[in-house]
C-alpha cells in the first residue's frame, strides 16, 4: 500500500473578521518535495474578491490530476509499443453540476493531443493505448465521476 499526502495550509489575515464570510479563499497546497501551489476557492463558487482567480482551484486540479494520470500511463504504453512521442497536450475540461442536491463535477472530458517523432500508430493503436490508460490511471479508477477521453488527432507532417 502506497500513501500519498499535501498539506494545505490556510491563515486568516489579521483584517478580516471571519463570521462574516469576508475573507480570503487564498490559501497554499504544499507538496513533499517542497512546491508550493498557490490555491483559492474557485471564483465560479466564491465570488471575487474573496476567491483568487489566478490560484488554481480544486476543481482545476481535480481535472488536471485526472490528465496527468493519464497522459503518464499513455506515454508509458506507448514507450513499450515504440512509438516515439515528442509532445502531448491535453486541453481536458470538467463539467460540475448538482445532481440529487449534491454538486460534483460529473463528467471529465481529456482531449489528448499526441505529437509523434516518427511514423504515427494508425488510429486503432492510439485508441487502445487511450483505452489502456484510461484502464490504468489510479486516479480514473478512484472517482464516481466519468472520465471520457477524446483524441485531438493532427496530421503528421512528414
Amino acid at each position: 500500500m502506497s500513501s500519498f499526502g499535501a498539506e494545505v495550509i490556510w491563515k486568516r489575515k489579521e483584517s478580516e473578521v471571519f463570521t462574516d464570510r469576508r475573507y480570503s479563499r487564498g490559501h497554499v497546497w504544499r507538496f513533499d518535495g517542497g512546491v508550493e501551489v498557490p490555491a483559492s476557492s474557485s471564483p465560479h463558487v466564491v465570488p471575487v474578491p474573496y476567491s483568487l482567480a489566478e490560484n488554481v482551484d480544486p476543481e482545476e486540479a481535480f481535472v488536471a490530476a485526472l490528465s496527468s494520470c493519464h497522459m503518464l500511463f499513455f506515454l508509458h504504453f506507448a514507450s513499450d509499443a515504440g512509438l516515439l512521442i515528442d509532445a502531448y497536450f491535453d486541453d481536458a475540461t470538467g463539467i460540475m453540476e448538482t445532481v440529487d442536491g449534491k454538486t460534483m463535477i460529473t463528467k471529465v472530458t481529456l482531449k489528448p493531443k499526441v505529437t509523434y517523432g516518427g511514423t504515427a500508430p494508425d488510429v486503432a493503436l492510439e485508441d487502445e493505448l487511450h483505452h489502456r490508460a484510461h484502464e490504468a490511471c489510479f486516479l480514473a479508477n478512484s472517482v464516481k465521476t466519468e472520465v471520457v477521453t477524446e483524441p485531438v488527432r493532427q496530421t503528421q507532417v512528414l
